[in-house]
């Protein structure tokens, strides 16, 4: 006949509760590692939207005043399209009578 299964033991009862609590402790330090590190990953991604948004203001910033450039190119040809239109009127007109 076999023994009958005995209770364990305070000690046994103990070690276990122990082991369930080193366990539990593990898992919350690898959660906490993987935390920091997707925290590091983001502050990268954070970095490296924050240059790119720098370089597309400045870029930007070119751009716009590369237009107001063209703007002002274009009112002078403009000007002077309707100067030189004037005068070619007047000289038709001059030569017509």
């Amino acid at each position: 006949m076999n023994p009958p299964p005995t209770q364990p033991g305070p000690l046994e009862a103990a070690l276990r509760r122990f082991d369930g609590a080193v366990d539990a402790l593990e898992a919350a330090v690898q959660r906490r590692l993987e935390v920091e590190r997707q925290e590091a990953a983001l502050a990268q991604q954070l970095h490296i939207i924050g240059a790119d948004r720098s370089r597309l203001a400045d870029a930007l910033d070119g751009a716009q005043a590369r237009a107001e450039r063209l703007e002002g190119a274009n009112d002078e040809v403009a000007r002077r399209l309707g100067s030189a239109m004037e005068t070619i009127r007047a000289v038709l007109a001059a030569q017509q009578r």
